[in-house]
């Protein structure tokens, strides 16, 4: 993800409404957020959908990985061994 530039990427809601399409073709040239204001504080965030879909997956990663984590702490862990059986027997 691209850093906000807080100059272009923070606009007041009138503004935005004002120029949708012109933020949209911007969004999506750039790949960085807008921040969009409603009376002076921060109401809505807009993202390109790539940009989106790539957050949501590092998410998704990182949730993984944390469960993961709380398994092998908890004593849950799989040896590959144990796996490779345990998949050879269903086929």
């Amino acid at each position: 993800m691209y850093n906000i530039q807080i100059d272009q990427d923070i606009q007041p809601l009138s503004e935005f409404r004002s120029k949708v399409a012109f933020y949209f073709e911007k969004i999506k040239k750039h790949k960085r957020p807008l921040i969009i204001t409603q009376n002076g504080k921060g109401a809505a965030v807009l993202l390109n959908v790539s940009t989106y879909q790539a957050m949501v997956d590092k998410i998704e990663l990182l949730e993984d990985i944390k469960l993961a984590e709380e398994q092998l702490a908890g004593g849950q862990e799989i040896t590959h061994h144990a796996v490779k059986q345990k998949f050879a027997k269903k086929g």
